[in-house]
């Protein structure tokens, strides 16, 4: 697999995509980290039928240029399909999950485009496990994430540290061409999965991670850690459908 680049990484657009569930409280300070990050953003926010004013918090913060289009989920379909509606209407070279709480730093962004804009990657993972500055937390969710990452890499026969990552940059022409489908936090395996079997030249560099604890807001749970493992299988045994 070729890549259309070398291009300056401040010459490529970059969409950031943002799934947002009940978020009011982080999305805006989010938003603004955004704006101050050296590169050509496109940002587009999926308001996956909130219920603390999320949305229209969104259409707000749309209408003072910090969102150039925000989308609305009639029903809550979760993060895999939300993120499936931003890509589906993302217009930049190069795609972004970007979570809607704090703990991914958007300054991060400018030396994940490194590898894709040199011509060198399809996809680079920034990776909370590489020795990046990160706040102390929960011990058993980093024994979670290795433990699912280690069995992702041994269907995809990759050697990453943290495959469950929020940010993945991706060439648009790439994910675009990716069969994916799911519909919650399966979206992480999915991913991982159909760049592997694209053959995909996949980057790792190491970013800051401020995680949050559940009385902030936290989502993830042990119950998605059990779901991640059945995932594996499914998305790595089963073969991706055909777009059409």
């Amino acid at each position: 697999m070729t890549s259309q680049y070398p291009r300056p990484a401040d010459d490529l657009l970059l969409s950031v995509i943002i799934p947002a569930y009940n978020e009011a409280g982080t999305i805006e300070a989010v938003l603004r980290r955004l704006r101050q990050v050296p590169l050509r953003l496109e940002v587009v926010a999926v308001d996956d039928a909130s219920t603390d004013g999320t949305g229209a918090l969104l259409d707000r913060l749309a209408s003072d240029g910090l969102v150039h289009l925000v989308i609305h989920h009639p029903a809550n379909r979760g993060k895999g399909a939300a993120l499936r509606s931003g890509i589906a209407a993302a217009t930049g070279q190069v795609i972004v999950p970007q979570d809607a709480d704090l703990e991914y730093d958007p300054m991060d962004l400018p030396h994940l485009m490194g590898p894709i804009s040199e011509g060198r990657a399809d996809a680079v993972y920034g990776s909370r496990f590489q020795g990046g500055p990160h706040r102390v937390l929960f011990f058993w969710h980093a024994v979670g994430n290795n433990f699912l990452t280690l069995v992702s890499n041994m269907f995809t026969n990759l050697n990453l540290t943290d495959m469950e990552t929020c940010y993945k940059l991706v060439r648009a022409d790439l994910m675009k061409r990716l069969s994916l489908t799911a519909e919650r936090f399966g979206i992480e395996v999915e991913l991982t999965a159909r760049l592997a079997q694209a053959g995909a030249r996949i980057w790792e560099l190491p970013i800051s991670y401020s995680g949050r604890t559940y009385a902030e807001g936290k989502k993830i749970t042990w119950r998605d850690g059990l779901a991640a493992l059945f995932h594996i299988l499914r998305y790595n045994v089963l073969p991706p459908r055909r777009k059409a």
